[in-house]
């Protein structure tokens, strides 16, 4: 790098952009759409977004970043602030797709908000799903990134193959890397294992980790001249957006006119001012149950557990359990994937881990609601879980947040009991207000209008039992809700 062009980047700040909305089939049952595997502790005691959020926040490896611009839809809003919050990270914008049209447009839509207050804001475009161990040097290589930016190029980030893989695609370097940005010749699709073994060979191929670095000025020029039809409809949901609750809700008529098309497709693949910086640390996109098998560090018997999980005899296999009430025991399995959850099993040949999303189909074909409904609902102002259904009634877990209350709601078909387990709750049913604390109960008759709320300083826990004709979700009836919901 050249002395005037640190002297141009010592005081940049990088605008992280981490998109969140994917809902992933591949690693089902424990990502759905409704719960997808960005969220979920895949790794670790933090969740996938809560990594990636850490690791482009603060400052490190001479970097500084901006506050982050996370986009999502509106499903997950709310779990996003609650794992930002958790991690001490606080949000820039919070931009919601009022549905997903894949990466383009989200990407344009970024740039083109940050452009209104920084035309030079440098972005660091990143999903929020992946795994990097190692923080600093992927930080480091984000760094010798910056003089390709400083020239105007738009930078992707390529991950050094260990292995002849064939589920991800690769980028074609001009020359071998060293380090430094290297020019890219061309974008190469999921190969076969013959073509995967060559160019592991070849020396000159990185696997494409969908990660990039650009200045907005740039990435939008690029749009203009390769993938015009975005600007349009994205520009109007950018300029049209509304604020809402602290989230910027972009105009849902023009996104819906924009097209669904990949970075990659609409101006990667077309663009020449392209540079790659090679990155040899450890990755993974989790793209698979194998891939969490290969990140998990298996033993010398090649097995890996978690949870309530016991391996007897097994090779080459993961278990996984991820409720505390399930025990799972394997013998004498091998090249076995086996995940349980409280309401759905997978059990798949590990060499058939991307096939997982066929299960996903078929399911959602038989109408079953495990193939999108994760077992806890999580909501604004907690999350709750069914224990047991049966005719006529329903038992509940819920849990809600310090300070967060319910709508005022009522119901047409059903009454509910509420027993307070931890904590205490301030109750509203109809005209009387009460506080209802551990151990204690009220009954809820059909056709009340009600509320309850967590007054106190730690998360409030109850168990509800629903009684009645009809115990679905939509039996609500909301006269009062902060979070703005219909």
């Amino acid at each position: 790098m050249q002395p005037d062009l640190i002297n141009g980047l010592s005081n940049l700040k990088i605008s992280p952009i981490l998109l969140a909305g994917g809902s992933g089939t591949r690693l089902w049952p424990l990502s759905r759409k409704s719960y997808p595997k960005q969220f979920s502790r895949l790794m670790g005691d933090e969740t996938l977004f809560q990594a990636s959020a850490r690791r482009l926040s603060g400052q490190g490896g001479g970097l500084s970043f901006a506050a982050p611009t996370v986009l999502t839809n509106a499903d997950f809003r709310f779990i996003v602030t609650e794992q930002l919050a958790e991690a001490g990270i606080d949000p820039g914008a919070i931009l919601i797709e009022p549905e997903g049209r894949n990466t383009a447009p989200a990407i344009l839509a970024a740039a083109l908000y940050l452009s209104k207050t920084d035309p030079d804001a440098v972005m660091l475009v990143a999903p929020s799903d992946h795994v990097i161990p190692d923080a600093a040097a992927f930080q480091a290589a984000v760094s010798r990134g910056l003089s390709a930016v400083q020239a105007g190029d738009l930078v992707t980030f390529g991950i050094a193959p260990d292995r002849p893989e064939t589920g991800y695609g690769y980028l074609e370097l001009s020359a071998p890397p060293n380090g430094a940005p290297v020019k890219l010749s061309n974008f190469v699709e999921k190969p076969d294992l013959p073509k995967a073994q060559a160019m592991l060979a070849a020396g000159n191929y990185l696997w494409n980790a969908g990660i990039f670095l650009f200045a907005a000025r740039d990435i939008i020029a690029a749009f203009n001249a390769h993938e015009p039809g975005l600007m349009g409809p994205v520009g109007q949901a950018v300029d049209q957006a509304k604020v809402d609750l602290g989230f910027l809700r972009l105009a849902a008529e023009p996104w819906a006119k924009a097209e669904d098309i990949s970075i990659d497709y609409a101006v990667m693949e077309r663009a020449e001012n392209l540079s790659v910086v090679p990155f040899t640390g450890a990755w993974s996109d989790l793209g698979g149950w194998d891939a969490v098998w290969r990140e998990s560090g298996p033993d010398a018997q090649g097995v890996t557990t978690a949870g309530h999980a016991t391996a007897i005899d097994c090779s080459n296999s993961l278990l996984r359990s991820e409720d505390d009430r399930l025990e799972i025991v394997g013998i004498g399995l091998e090249n076995i994937i086996a995940v349980a959850l409280p309401d759905a099993v997978l059990v798949a040949d590990m060499s058939r881990a991307q096939d997982v999303k066929l299960a996903v189909a078929a399911l959602k074909a038989k109408g079953a609601v495990q193939a999108q409904q994760f077992p806890v609902d999580h909501r604004p102002w907690g999350w709750f879980e069914s224990l047991v259904v049966g005719n006529r009634f329903q038992v509940k877990r819920i849990v809600v947040h310090p300070g967060a209350a319910l709508s005022l709601q009522s119901h047409f078909h059903r009454s509910e009991h509420w027993i307070v387990v931890e904590g205490t709750a301030k109750v509203t049913v109809d005209n009387e207000v009460k506080l209802v604390s551990e151990n204690q109960s009220v009954y809820i008759p059909l056709g009340a209008v009600h509320r309850m709320e967590n007054p106190g300083k730690v998360p409030m826990v109850l168990i509800e039992v629903q009684t009645g004709a009809y115990v679905g979700e939509d039996d609500i009836v909301r006269y009062e809700d902060v979070y703005a919901r219909g």
